[in-house]
């Protein structure tokens, strides 16, 4: 049986804090985010997708695995870490980085995150979850909506047009934004999420060294409504739509396309899935021994 002092040198081996974070759990958050999102988007890549005319339905990204990631841990270095485990681990190693470009896709994702995951202040709050993945979802989807007409209008891309319907392109852009919100924010978002989000609070924080979310302390560095941080999130989406744009007219710089993909095709999947385990596995050792660390120091100060 243990004693109360084993206990105690335990519990002060963790951050009592949950909004306190030292650099090696930011930065273990932020790969684990990455990764665990990597391997979801690899996934993705092999369901199908369906197509009616020009409306397609297709699960975008798995949303409720970033979600849950925000909810449980700091919303703001878990969803920094998560938009970049597709690029790596998908874009990078499958042969289609579209350099610059990525960029558009990054910030519009990780503002959506690090809104919802704000927005959360009980993970065990289903509720709260599940709006949260429909928010993360619906911040990207509309400010790619929004860059993509842009596009139109400006003229840097062409547009799919209905016959003898004009503004076809705010229709189709509507129809799929909706799609989206249906599919990646509800369906493989807010159900699974608000499940096991619930199940994982304060059973995944300690394995990084740290507490559980609590109501009672709220985040720091969390997204607040207010004109200084409207301002930045009108700022990222500027850059989010010129990196759009620089795309579209050739001056995007950094793409990186192989063409011996096309040879291996699906196969070179398991390049992915391999790189992400690896990083996992190694994330899983580096937690374990800082844990370690932590709990003999806590015991030489008893």
């Amino acid at each position: 049986m243990s004693s109360p002092t084993d206990s105690a040198r335990v519990r002060s081996a963790f951050s009592t804090d949950p909004t306190d974070l030292g650099s090696a759990q930011k930065l273990m958050v932020f790969v684990l985010s990455m990764t665990l999102f990597g391997l979801a988007n690899i996934l993705t890549e092999v369901l199908p997708e369906v197509r009616l005319g020009p409306v397609e339905l297709s699960v975008s990204y798995l949303a409720f695995v970033p979600v849950v990631m925000v909810c449980l841990f700091h919303p703001l270095y878990a969803a920094l870490g998560a938009p970049l485990g597709e690029i790596v681990f998908v874009d990078l190693l499958m042969g289609d980085f579209s350099g610059f470009a990525e960029l558009e896709g990054y910030i519009q994702l990780s503002l959506g995150l690090y809104i919802a995951g704000s927005m959360v202040r009980d993970p065990r709050r289903r509720g709260q979850v599940a709006l949260a993945a429909v928010v993360a979802v619906g911040v990207d989807k509309m400010l790619g909506g929004i860059v993509d007409i842009g596009k139109v209008y400006v003229g840097v891309a062409d547009a799919e047009y209905v016959d003898g319907l004009a503004e076809s392109v705010l229709l189709l852009e509507g129809i799929g934004f909706s799609t989206d919100l249906v599919i990646s924010g509800v369906l493989f978002g807010a159900v699974p999420a608000a499940y096991l989000a619930s199940r994982l609070h304060g059973r995944i924080e300690p394995l990084l060294g740290l507490a559980p979310r609590d109501p009672a302390q709220p985040l720091r560095l969390r997204a607040r409504v207010s004109a200084r941080f409207l301002l930045v999130g009108i700022f990222l989406a500027f850059v989010a739509m010129i990196a759009a744009f620089m795309s579209e007219i050739d001056a995007n710089f950094g793409v990186w396309e192989p063409e011996f993909i096309d040879q291996y095709g699906q196969k070179f999947l398991w390049i992915g899935v391999s790189a992400a385990l690896i990083v996992l596995i190694a994330l899983v050792v580096a937690a374990r021994a800082l844990n370690r660390s932590r709990t003999a120091r806590a015991g030489e100060r008893t």
